[in-house]
């Protein structure tokens, strides 16, 4: 088995320690550790190892389908929830538990982040079916064809890293229908769902053939805990636990102490506040690239995909620019298979924002 080098990852390798502003970071910026009670007590395992019960019925929770079209011995439970390290470790073991053997065949909806189709490629086959620009439109009947017989998963980043588009709920529903026609999966990777002002019902709510995997990462500005979740069909679930003896064993003990407060009471301030931050710094951004010429589409969560500007031929270039003469490091669209456009993240501090944008101005101003 040989897996592709994660290019995003070497990327920030190369240029993230030195560098004074992270323009590409793609979550919230962080919440100070003094907003919660930081001591779990004896750092032991987190028993049993695939999460606190009472935190996995609450994530459960949140699947819970509001029409009531899923059966009872399909619904989303405590047991159908598997805590990780972060969303990474959870789509990492659902393609584990999914896409084994020699003829196992995956459907990735790209541009995506990496792991969503390196990790399956890697395991089995993959197909790829990219959005279409401008709009970053999905078409199904694409996904159609290139489902075959021994699919076992289609694969959806909503909202989407990197472009920020949002699919609608039948979008996504007929993805799914055509995945449980096939006796296939759709997994979702919802990381930025909760950013949304009013977020789509969540795949693993739409019956047993949906699987959510999501995190405390983005929406709520907790990247330190590496604390996330896979949700859904109890027998994927299973499998994906049975993989995680041989990573993590458990979730971060810690994490988890912390991620039950930010998912209880204090959840909705959290989100309020993020959204607010999101969406004025949304603006700020869209102000910036309107005057320079470039375009997007206006993302829902905190990164948007924005064309390069005039003077620069690829995305790499025009970054390696930004970051080696101003100090700030954006995100190719090399990356991401568009070099005509490069990665933006606006969740940082807002200061940082607006100074990280006039070094990125006077960049374009000297090309």
């Amino acid at each position: 088995m040989e897996i592709e080098p994660f290019g995003l990852e070497r990327w920030f390798a190369e240029y993230e320690h030195d560098a004074e502003i992270m323009l590409a970071e793609s979550g919230v910026r962080s919440l100070s550790a003094d907003r919660f009670d930081t001591d779990p007590g004896d750092l032991d395992y987190v028993i049993p190892t695939n999460g606190d019960p009472e935190l996995r019925a609450t994530i459960a929770d949140r699947y819970r389908n509001p029409g009531g079209s899923v059966p009872d011995d399909a619904a989303v439970t405590a047991e159908s929830v598997l805590c990780t390290c972060g969303a990474q470790e959870a789509n990492f073991l659902a393609f584990l538990a999914l896409v084994r053997g020699d003829d196992a065949h995956a459907v990735v909806v790209t541009p995506t982040y990496q792991a969503l189709h390196a990790v399956p490629d890697a395991f089995g086959d993959v197909t790829r079916v990219s959005l279409d620009p401008p709009e970053w439109t999905l078409d199904v009947d694409a996904v159609a064809a290139a489902i075959r017989p021994e699919t076992r998963v289609v694969v959806l980043n909503n909202p989407n890293n990197p472009t920020g588009k949002y699919h609608d709920e039948s979008t996504v529903r007929a993805l799914y229908d055509l995945a449980a026609d096939n006796g296939a999966h759709l997994l979702c990777d919802e990381v930025y769902r909760l950013l949304a002002e009013d977020p789509i019902p969540p795949v693993a709510s739409m019956g047993p053939h949906g699987l959510s995997t999501s995190s405390v990462t983005k929406a709520h500005g907790l990247a330190g805990l590496r604390f996330g979740w896979l949700a859904g069909d109890r027998e994927v679930i299973e499998r994906a636990w049975e993989w995680k003896d041989y990573t993590t064993i458990s979730p971060s003990l810690f994490g988890q102490h912390v991620a039950k407060q930010a998912l209880g009471e204090r959840e909705r301030s959290i989100l309020e506040e993020n959204r607010r931050l999101a969406a004025e710094h949304r603006r700020i951004v869209r102000e910036f690239v309107e005057a320079r010429g470039m375009e997007w589409l206006e993302p829902v969560g905190v990164n948007g995909f924005v064309t390069v500007p005039d003077g620069f031929e690829t995305g790499e270039s025009f970054c390696r620019r930004v970051v080696e003469t101003e100090s700030v490091v954006l995100a190719p669209g090399d990356l991401f298979g568009f070099p005509g456009h490069f990665r933006i993240g606006f969740g940082l501090p807002t200061d940082e924002l607006k100074e990280g944008l006039r070094r990125v101005g006077r960049a374009i101003d000297r090309a």
